[in-house]
C-alpha cells in the first residue's frame, strides 16, 4: 500500500526521507471514474500536512505526498473511506495440492491447523479434489509457514500455485451486482403490471391524496434495493461538496420520488428505471475499467512470486521478496528468471521479449546480465542476484508505467478544464428546461420534470473525462510489452506529432563496437599472418581499434613481444621475434620512407586478390595512398597499416558496423510520415558521410561537440512544425535528448540513468522499435481524438434533444453514461493490438 521516499518533482532533487515527508500509495479499486477521484481528492485534501494528491482512476490507486508528522497513513485511509470508498491491500490467492486430504474429517483437521495461522484472510478446503485455497493480503504468512501448518496436521503438500485474486466473475456476482439483478427483476414485474396487465395493477392505498398501485410499490422496492449504493455514494458526494454523477443521480431519483409522493406526478417508474439502469451502468463501467487495468496487471505478473535459492549447500524455494542481493538463484529450463542478476554458472538462450520486446532469444553465458521476468528457454543457469524484488528492471518499468499517467497530455488538460464548466452548465440547463418547458413547449409538469431528470443524468462528463487517460494507459502498457517504455502520456502524444527525427551515430545507427572489416595481406604474407602480427602489436594497447584487432585475431601470437611503445596519435611499436614492428596510420609509414603508392599485393594461385583487382590498375600492386586507403575511408572505415622498418605486411580496416535494421528503420519512418531524418555525430566528415549514405538519412552534421548537437536540435525544432525526436544511446547524448521535443534512449534495459532520464526508452538495442513507437503514438493520438469528440458529441446531442422529447431517461443512462464509457474504453483497448513489424534488413 505504501511507497515512501523523497518528492521526485522538486527541482532540487526533493527532500530526504528524514525530513518527515513521504509518498503513500493506496489501492482504491472502487474509484473508477472521474467523479470518484474528485471525491477522494476533496476528502483527503482536508487533512493537515497533505502536499499533493494524485488519484489515478485507470489503476485504482491514490498517491498522497504528506508530512508524516502531521498526517498518518491511517488518517489518509480514513478520509478515503469517508469519501465512500474502501481501501484495500493486494490480495493473493494460494492454491495448495493436498492429495491425502480426501474426507471431511481430514479437511476438518487441516482447517483446525490453518485457523492458528495469523494473517490469512480466508481458507477453503476441498476434499473432493484434495485442494486447499487460501487468500492473504500481506507478505505474512509466508508460503512456508502455511505449508508447515498443514504438514503439522499430518498431510503432505504436493504443489503450490499463486494467482491474483479478483476476476470479472467476481464483479458480476458481487453484492452490488446481486442487488442490481434483484431490483431489475422487480422492475420488470412492475412494468408488466403497469403496461401489460393493468387489470392486476390494483390500487393499494393513497399517499398525500395520490393513488398508490401494486406496480408503484414494486417500483419503490426496486429503488430501495438497487438504489442503495447510488444514494450512499450521493451522500458522500454531498458531504464532500462534489457535484458528480453519484450526487446528480441521487438528486434525480429523490426528485422523482418527491414529485410522485408530494405532487402526485407518478414518477415511480422513472425513479426505479434510474436506480436499476444506473447500477447496471456502474457495473459496466467497472468491467470496462478492469479491462484497462488488466493490461497493467499483466506487466506486474511477469515476475514469478518465488525463487529457488542455493543456501547452505541445498536448494530452497522462497518468495522473491526474501532473496537478498548477492545470493545465488537457480533457474531451470522453462522457468522465469525471478530477479535481475549476472550469470555465474551455465549457459542458455533467454527469451527477453517480456522486457525488451526482442523476438529472438538471446544467448547468455557466464558474466552476462539477465532480467527479472525473462524466460530461460533451454539450459541451466545459476544467477547471482544484483537487485532486490522491488528494485529490479521490471519493477522500475512497472512503477514508471504507473507514474506515467500523472504526466497529462494537452488534450487531457483541456478535458479537465472543460469538464469543470460542463456540469454546472448542464445542471443549470436542466433547471431551465424543467421550469420553462410547460410555458414555452406546452408540456405537462410531470414531463418537464422527466426532462430535467434526464438532463441531470447527462450532466456528468465521466466518459468524456476518462476518454484520454484510458487511451494513455492502453498505449503505454502496450508499448511496455513491446520493449518500449514511454514515461508519460504527454510524451506519447508528442511522439505522434513529430515530423523530424535526429539520430546519434555511434551506438544508435551503428553498433558502437569496432570490428575488423577488411584484411589486405601484402608482400607474400597471409591474412592470418597479418592478424597475428597485428595482435602482438596491439595486445597491450587500450585503444578501441587495438581491441578490435585483438578480438579478430583470436589466440595470442607464438612470438615474444618486447619493447612495446605507444606513438601518440600515430600508432604503436614493438619488437616481435626480435624484429621491430609497427602498426598505425598511413602517415606513420610515410615517415618511415615507405612508398605507399606502389605496394605489392599478395596473390592467390598466381591471381591477384579480389580486393587488389578492384583497387589497383597494375596487376599485383596497390596504390595505398591514392587508392586503397581513401577507398576504405570513404566507406567509413579506419585504416591501420602493419609492417616492419623494411616491409609492409598488410592493411587492416576497422569500422563501427551499421546496425542491420538501421536503413530499414529510417525508410519505415519516412513511409509512416516523418518528413526529415538527420544524423548528428562527433565523428569525422568522411565517416559521417559514408554512414549517412548507408542508412539513408536526409542530412547529417559531423564533428559536433555535445553543445553543438544541442544547437542543431534547437535549429531543427525551429524549422519543424511538429517537433523533433532525438534518438541516442543514453548518457553521452543527454543534453541533446533533453533539448528535443521527445528524447529516445537506446538499449536502456538495466540502465538506471537511461530509465530515469529519457522521455522514451527502447529497452533493447533494436532500431526497428522506433517506427513502432511512432506508429503507436500516431494511432494513440487518433484514438484520443475519437474518444474525446465522440463522448462530448454524444452527450451534447442527447442534451439538446431532451427538451424535444427525443431522449427517454433509459437512453440517457445507457447511451450517455454507460454506453459511452464502455465505448471509449473498448476503443482505447485497440491500442493493445498494435505490434512492432519485422523490418526487411536485406533491403
Amino acid at each position: 500500500m505504501t511507497r515512501e521516499g523523497p518528492d521526485s518533482d522538486d527541482d532540487d532533487g526533493g527532500d530526504s526521507p528524514s525530513d518527515g515527508r513521504a509518498t503513500s500509495q493506496f489501492s482504491v479499486p472502487e474509484m473508477d471514474c472521474a467523479s470518484c477521484a474528485s471525491k477522494v481528492e476533496s476528502s483527503v485534501g482536508t487533512l493537515a500536512g497533505v502536499e499533493a494528491i494524485d488519484p489515478q482512476v485507470t489503476t485504482g490507486t491514490v498517491s498522497v505526498t504528506h508530512d508524516r508528522d502531521a498526517t498518518t497513513e491511517a488518517e489518509i485511509a480514513d478520509r478515503i473511506r469517508s469519501a465512500g470508498y474502501a481501501v484495500e491491500g493486494q490480495s493473493r490467492t494460494l492454491r495448495l495440492s493436498v492429495p491425502d486430504m480426501d474426507c471431511a474429517s481430514c479437511a476438518g483437521k487441516v482447517e483446525s491447523a490453518l485457523s492458528k495461522v495469523d494473517g490469512l484472510d480466508s481458507y477453503e478446503t476441498q476434499p473432493t479434489t484434495g485442494t486447499v485455497v487460501l487468500t492473504r493480503s500481506g507478505p505474512e504468512p509466508t508460503d512456508e509457514s502455511i505449508v508447515a501448518a498443514i504438514e503439522r496436521a499430518g498431510y503432505e503438500v504436493a504443489a503450490t500455485a499463486a494467482t491474483d485474486a479478483g476476476t470479472d466473475d467476481d464483479l458480476w456476482t458481487s453484492p452490488r451486482a446481486l442487488k442490481t439483478w434483484a431490483s431489475g427483476v422487480v422492475l420488470v414485474v412492475g412494468l408488466g403490471l403497469e403496461f401489460l396487465f393493468p387489470g392486476a395493477n390494483a390500487q393499494v392505498g393513497t399517499v398525500l391524496g395520490s393513488g398508490l398501485h401494486v406496480a408503484d410499490l414494486l417500483f419503490l422496492v426496486a429503488v430501495a434495493v438497487g438504489g442503495q449504493a447510488i444514494l450512499r455514494n450521493g451522500y458522500y458526494s454531498a458531504r464532500n461538496l462534489n457535484l458528480d454523477i453519484d450526487l446528480l443521480m441521487s438528486i434525480a431519483i429523490l426528485g422523482a420520488l418527491t414529485a410522485s409522493l408530494a405532487f402526485g406526478e407518478a414518477l415511480y417508474f422513472e425513479a426505479a428505471t434510474l436506480a436499476v439502469l444506473f447500477s447496471i451502468a456502474e457495473l459496466l463501467e467497472r468491467y470496462s475499467m478492469d479491462r484497462a487495468r488488466n493490461s497493467l496487471e499483466e506487466l506486474m505478473d511477469l515476475s514469478p512470486a518465488e525463487a529457488t535459492v542455493r543456501r547452505d549447500g541445498r536448494e530452497v524455494t522462497v518468495p522473491v521478496e526474501d532473496v537478498d542481493v548477492g545470493e545465488r538463484v537457480v533457474v531451470r529450463p522453462g522457468e522465469k528468471i525471478p530477479l535481475d542478476g549476472d550469470v555465474i554458472d551455465g549457459e542458455s538462450a533467454v527469451n527477453q521479449a517480456p522486457i525488451t520486446g526482442e523476438s529472438v532469444p538471446v544467448d547468455k553465458t557466464v558474466g552476462e546480465a539477465v532480467y527479472a521476468g525473462t524466460i530461460n528457454e533451454g539450459g541451466y543457469l545459476e544467477v547471482q542476484v544484483t537487485s532486490t524484488a522491488g528494485d529490479n528492471t521490471l519493477s522500475r518499468i512497472v512503477e514508471l508505467v504507473e507514474d506515467a499517467q500523472s504526466n497529462k497530455t494537452e488534450r487531457e488538460q483541456f478535458v479537465e478544464r472543460f469538464s469543470a464548466y460542463y456540469t454546472p452548465v448542464v445542471v443549470a440547463f436542466a433547471v431551465l428546461v424543467t421550469v420553462a418547458s410547460p410555458v414555452v413547449l406546452g408540456t405537462t409538469v410531470s414531463t418537464a420534470v422527466v426532462y430535467g431528470l434526464t438532463l441531470l443524468v447527462l450532466a456528468c462528463p465521466c466518459a468524456f473525462v476518462i476518454s484520454t487517460p484510458v487511451s494513455v494507459v492502453s498505449g503505454i502498457t502496450s508499448a511496455a510489452k513491446n520493449g518500449v517504455l514511454i514515461k508519460g502520456g504527454n510524451h506519447l502524444e508528442a511522439m505522434g506529432a513529430v515530423d523530424t527525427v535526429a539520430f546519434d551515430k555511434t551506438g544508435t545507427l551503428t553498433k558502437g563496437e569496432l570490428t575488423v572489416t577488411d584484411v589486405i595481406p601484402l608482400n607474400g604474407n597471409s591474412e592470418s599472418e597479418v592478424l597475428r602480427c597485428a595482435r602482438g602489436l596491439e595486445a597491450r594497447s587500450e585503444h578501441p581499434i587495438g581491441e578490435a584487432i585483438v578480438a579478430e585475431a583470436g589466440d595470442g601470437s607464438d612470438r615474444e613481444v618486447e619493447a612495446f611503445e605507444s606513438i601518440t596519435g600515430k600508432g604503436v611499436r614493438a619488437t616481435i621475434g626480435g624484429v621491430p614492428h609497427f602498426a598505425g596510420k598511413p602517415g606513420l609509414f610515410e615517415e618511415l620512407d615507405f612508398d605507399l603508392s606502389h605496394v605489392h599485393a599478395t596473390t592467390d594461385g598466381g591471381l591477384v586478390t579480389e580486393t587488389a583487382q578492384q583497387l589497383c590498375e597494375r596487376n599485383n600492386c596497390l596504390d595505398l595512398l591514392d587508392g586503397t586507403v581513401p577507398e576504405l575511408q570513404s566507406e567509413g572505415k579506419t585504416v591501420v597499416l602493419v609492417g616492419t622498418e623494411d616491409e609492409l605486411e598488410g592493411v587492416i580496416a576497422v569500422a563501427d558496423e551499421v546496425r542491420p535494421e538501421a536503413r530499414a528503420a529510417v525508410s519505415r519512418l519516412k513511409a509512416l510520415g516523418i518528413e526529415r531524418t538527420v544524423m548528428l555525430t562527433g565523428d569525422n566528415e568522411r565517416t559521417a558521410s559514408a554512414i549517412a549514405e548507408q542508412v539513408g538519412v536526409d542530412d547529417y552534421a559531423a564533428e559536433l561537440l555535445p553543445d553543438e548537437k544541442v544547437a542543431h536540435v534547437e535549429r531543427l525544432d525551429g524549422e519543424s512544425d511538429g517537433g523533433v525526436a532525438m534518438v541516442g544511446d543514453g548518457i553521452n547524448d543527454a543534453p541533446a535528448l533533453a533539448t528535443a521535443t521527445v528524447g529516445v534512449a537506446m538499449g536502456a534495459a538495466g540502465t538506471d540513468t537511461a530509465l530515469e532520464t529519457a522521455d522514451v526508452a527502447l529497452l533493447s538495442d533494436d532500431l526497428s522499435k522506433l517506427p513502432y513507437l511512432y506508429d503507436l503514438s500516431g494511432r494513440a493520438n487518433g484514438v484520443i481524438r475519437q474518444n474525446v469528440w465522440a463522448s462530448l458529441g454524444v452527450k451534447a446531442a442527447l442534451a439538446l434533444a431532451v427538451p424535444f422529447g427525443y431522449v427517454p431517461i433509459w437512453l440517457a443512462v445507457l447511451a450517455g453514461d454507460a454506453g459511452m464509457t464502455t465505448a471509449v474504453t473498448g476503443n482505447a483497448m485497440r491500442l493493445s493490438n498494435v505490434e512492432a513489424e519485422a523490418l526487411d534488413t536485406e533491403a
